[in-house]
């Protein structure tokens, strides 16, 4: 079907609580960074000043936060295996700020030495490498976690 130019959505057809009510919607669900709901929402109401003026109330509102949405998130991923490296990369992706990021790293205290062990003891079990390779082999799919050499290094050992 091809769409003619009735079917367009104008910016006399958007209501701001209609905004309203699709990022509640979302927020409902999960917490979400300011840019994911920003994307989100563009992709549903061609008009980014109304989507940004709802988003700035939503925020005044303490409705959306990025550091609520950053604590989530490090904990989440954290129960998930991931190491601190990677989760900070994917928060850096998701628009949260250095600041944010290292204040939920600060609030969550999670060992993350810990964590290594558990996901490498999951993944490889108890019997050390055989030989140099299966070795790197390890280091990389750590890597890949987000461990550091320092949190993973002496687990194959």
């Amino acid at each position: 079907m091809v769409a003619d130019a009735s079917d367009e959505i104008t910016r006399d057809d958007i209501n701001p609580a209609d905004i309203r009510l699709a990022a509640m919607n979302l927020l409902a669900r999960r917490e979400h960074s300011l840019r994911e709901l920003q994307q989100k929402l563009r992709r549903r109401f061609p008009d980014p000043e109304l989507v940004a003026a709802e988003l700035d109330r939503l925020v005044e509102e303490n409705l959306q936060s990025d550091s609520r949405y950053a604590q989530s998130y490090v904990r989440q991923r954290a129960g998930r295996g991931f190491g601190p490296l990677r989760v900070r990369g994917e928060m850096r992706e998701r628009g949260i700020a250095d600041t944010a990021i290292e204040l939920a790293f600060a609030e969550a205290e999670v060992d993350w030495a810990a964590v290594a062990r558990e996901v490498y003891s999951k993944k490889f079990g108890s019997a050390p490498p055989g030989d140099m390779k299966e070795r790197a082999r390890r280091a990389r799919f750590m890597q890949y976690r987000g461990f550091s050499a320092e949190e993973y290094g002496c687990l194959d050992e």
